[in-house]
């Protein structure tokens, strides 16, 4: 859907100046169908580590911009500001720039955005189709117009965190969390994993606890981790930029704490909390331990007992549940 909105913007941008005939492509989908742009004149901008892989494998180079573009391509992200921000790099960088987005991310209010700040001479084409659009942004006349739209600096919320635009939970301590905290036992011991660490918020509370001689945070998404390293000073964390369904550690953990993803769009996707378990029960030592939080209406249970010989319910709010595991099977069964 986004190829034939995207190629058809690109067809239409001025022809080409002094500028070399580079694109640069900011955060797309891994399965985004880049159709029209040649992966040999393209940087791809991304934080996320699955997503990188999986352009990577399709023979996309991820790398930091450098240079000038004549083109540029922003693929809207749900966090307003993280999408503001991008347009913002690629405005400075590039001498057309599409911006391409479906209308559950708020692409017809950047639009109006956009017409209003930079006027309609600096704007189009702009094509509707497909439930999203794309529009194109001839940047030789735009100036500072957005210049307020740069990432903001990085926030302080409650207990003197720090988050970041774009990352979740980044407006301060999600409900799931909290509760997972207060879960918690207090002899949590031995070497530990935060899978999915995000800022540091679970991270830095597990490290309260004296028993704790390792803890290993694992997070994807580059900003977050960058947070977590500003959140988490303690000399025992050591940082993970890695998937936390492929990574796996030095050697056999104590435990594993959890608040996993269950969205992969804007629909629940258990499989992918379900990943996170599959992959923590294989981190563990015989007599490890898992504690992970989740929307009560997530069917993780099942999971949990074929990889678990020990499992139970330890606490409800809210909307959502703590649960523990323990003592993984050595021969899980191939139906979780």
């Amino acid at each position: 859907m986004c190829a034939t909105r995207l190629s058809q913007v690109l067809d239409a941008q001025p022809a080409a100046g002094d500028t070399p005939d580079r694109c640069v492509v900011f955060r797309p989908s891994p399965d985004a169908d880049l159709a029209g742009l040649l992966p040999e004149r393209c940087d791809v901008v991304h934080g996320f580590i699955p997503a990188i892989a999986a352009l990577e494998a399709r023979g996309w180079t991820v790398t930091a911009p450098s240079g000038r573009y004549r083109t540029a391509v922003v693929f809207a992200d749900r966090s307003k500001l993280l999408t503001r921000a991008m347009i913002h790099d690629a405005v400075a960088c590039a001498d057309f720039v599409v911006v391409d987005g479906q209308k559950t991310d708020g692409i017809d209010s950047l639009s109006r955005d956009l017409r209003k700040r930079l006027g309609e001479g600096a704007i189009g084409p702009i094509l509707s189709k497909s439930h999203g659009k794309a529009l194109g942004i001839t940047t030789a006349q735009i100036g500072d117009a957005l210049a307020d739209w740069a990432l903001p600096a990085d926030k302080q919320v409650a207990d003197g965190f720090v988050t970041r635009a774009g990352i979740f939970s980044a407006d301060g301590i999600d409900v799931a969390s909290r509760l997972l905290v207060d879960a918690l036992p207090e002899k949590l011991a031995g070497t530990v994993g935060d899978l999915g660490a995000g800022w540091g918020y679970l991270s830095r509370h597990i490290l309260t606890r004296a028993g704790v001689k390792t803890l290993h945070l694992v997070e994807a998404e580059q900003a977050a981790l960058a947070c977590a390293r500003r959140n988490v000073t303690d000399p025992r964390a050591q940082f993970h930029w890695a998937d936390a369904t492929g990574w796996r550690p030095p050697e056999k953990l104590d435990a594993v704490v959890m608040n996993p993803p269950f969205h992969t769009s804007r629909a629940a996707d258990p499989a992918l909390g379900q990943a996170f378990i599959r992959a923590g029960a294989g981190m563990l030592k015989p007599n490890g331990q898992l504690w992970l939080v989740a929307n009560r209406q997530l069917p993780y249970e099942t999971t949990l007992a074929d990889l678990f010989r020990d499992v139970r319910e330890v606490e409800t709010s809210k909307g959502f549940k703590v649960l523990f595991a323990a003592r993984p099977n050595t021969r899980p069964s191939q139906t979780a």
